[in-house]
C-alpha cells in the first residue's frame, strides 16, 4: 500500500481553519478542483463534481470535532487507485495563532506504479493546502473591507 502526506502551516487559528474545512460538504468552499458537493446517506457520503466534470463519491469514515479531524474513503473516482483512505486534520501551533493542516492518505495503485499514484495524490494534497491558505487569506481581506 502506498501513502503520502502534505502539511502546511497557515496564519489562522485552528478553530477558524476547522470552521472552513471541517464540514464534510465544504470542499467547494476552499478547493478549486471541486465545483460542487452534495451529501447523501445522512451526510456520510458526498458526491463531488470536479471543475472538469468528473464525479467522485466519498464516504465519511471517522469524524472527531474535538481533534479537528476527519477520515474518508473513495467509493468511486477517476483515479488509478483502490483502497483509498485519507485524513484531513488541523492542529493549533502553540503560541503563534497559526495552525498546521495535514492531509494524508494511503491507497493501492491500479495500473500505475506506486510512485505515479503517490505523486498524483501528493500534488492534489499540496495544491489543496495552498488553495486553503489562499481562501483564508482572501477571507481576511474581505473582512477588512
Amino acid at each position: 500500500m502506498a501513502q503520502t502526506s502534505a502539511s502546511l502551516e497557515v496564519p489562522a487559528t485552528a478553530d477558524r481553519v476547522w470552521q472552513l474545512i471541517g464540514g464534510f460538504n465544504s470542499l467547494p468552499d476552499w478547493l478549486p478542483l471541486i465545483a460542487d458537493s452534495e451529501l447523501s446517506e445522512g451526510g456520510r457520503v458526498r458526491h463531488l463534481k470536479t471543475a472538469d466534470g468528473h464525479v467522485i463519491i466519498e464516504r465519511l469514515e471517522a469524524f472527531d470535532q474535538n481533534a479537528r479531524s476527519y477520515s474518508y474513503s473513495i467509493m468511486e473516482a477517476p483515479f488509478p487507485a483502490s483502497d483509498y483512505l485519507a485524513t484531513l486534520s488541523v492542529q493549533e501551533v502553540a503560541g503563534t495563532g497559526s495552525s498546521l493542516v495535514t492531509w494524508s492518505g494511503s491507497f493501492s495503485p491500479v495500473g500505475v506504479s506506486d510512485i505515479e499514484v503517490v505523486q498524483l495524490f501528493h500534488r492534489i494534497y499540496e495544491e489543496g493546502l495552498v488553495a486553503l491558505n489562499d481562501s483564508l487569506q482572501s477571507g481576511d481581506k474581505e473582512s477588512l473591507r
